[in-house]
């Protein structure tokens, strides 16, 4: 056990992370006795999709698979939308914190939204839910070379530090806590945005973007999580990863 820690740690180290301690030595998609008391609730199981579906689908669309007890999607630039039509939790949230790994191939790009509303009026999640950015260090283009659309960024609102993530092919842990209105990410152990929606400053910032001709986005206070599967970038086949998705609700 020891060895399998130590080759961990160098492995770690290698990929440009932090030494990892023996509270985080655990098996993927597991929650410790701490976790467990603390209120944290497995939102994948790493055997199946239980609890997730594509936006406005009845369950997970064809492009999504487990693999090694993560979630994949796998895709081209082509072909239906359906069949990687962005992934949403069942169930809703409103005040969270939330943590999840992933990693991507070389140039994919991707994100997390949160308070996603349902509906038909919507086509898309990003017309409703906020996102907080995945995009590859080197060679997504545009966005890693694009304030405000770099990994780890409030997708087109808050511009994080890029330096925070990983190269494409390592797992990168993302954290977002929604309290109240009060929004905080956390990429690889680094805070990146602070901020505060629903009030004057939120509804200015907004009204500055793109995202200014959906009117209902980043107005919902209860919503679903998602992963995108909607970006066409990167080298194909464009591949992305997630796993160890777990929830607090505060």
């Amino acid at each position: 056990m020891l060895k399998t820690l130590f080759a961990t740690a160098i492995a770690a180290v290698m990929a440009g992370g932090a030494i990892p301690s023996l509270a985080h030595a655990q098996q993927a998609n597991t929650l410790t006795a701490q976790e467990k008391a603390q209120g944290w609730q497995l939102l994948f199981n790493g055997k199946n999709l239980d609890g997730w579906h594509s936006y406005l689908q009845k369950g997970p669309a064809k492009d999504w698979k487990i693999e090694d007890g993560a979630i994949m999607l796998e895709r081209s630039r082509t072909g239906d939308e359906k069949d990687f039509a962005d992934l949403v939790t069942d169930a809703e949230y409103s005040n969270f914190d939330l943590k999840l790994e992933w990693k991507m191939t070389p140039c994919a790009d991707s994100g997390v939204m949160f308070y996603v509303h349902e509906s038909p009026k919507y086509r898309e999640t990003y017309e409703t839910g906020p996102e907080m950015q995945i995009a590859d260090l080197v060679c997504t283009k545009p966005d890693s070379q694009v304030l405000y659309e770099r990994s780890g960024d409030l997708f087109d609102l808050i511009s994080s530090d890029v330096e925070r993530v990983h190269e494409a092919g390592n797992w990168n842990q993302f954290e977002i806590i929604a309290d109240h209105g009060h929004i905080q990410f956390f990429q690889n152990g680094y805070k990146v945005v602070d901020t505060y929606f629903w009030n004057d400053d939120w509804r200015k910032l907004v009204a500055r973007t793109k995202f200014a001709q959906w009117p209902d986005f980043g107005t919902f206070k209860t919503g679903h999580i998602s992963l995108q599967g909607t970006e066409d970038k990167g080298e194909l086949p464009i591949r992305l990863w997630f796993r160890n998705i777990k929830l607090r609700q505060l």
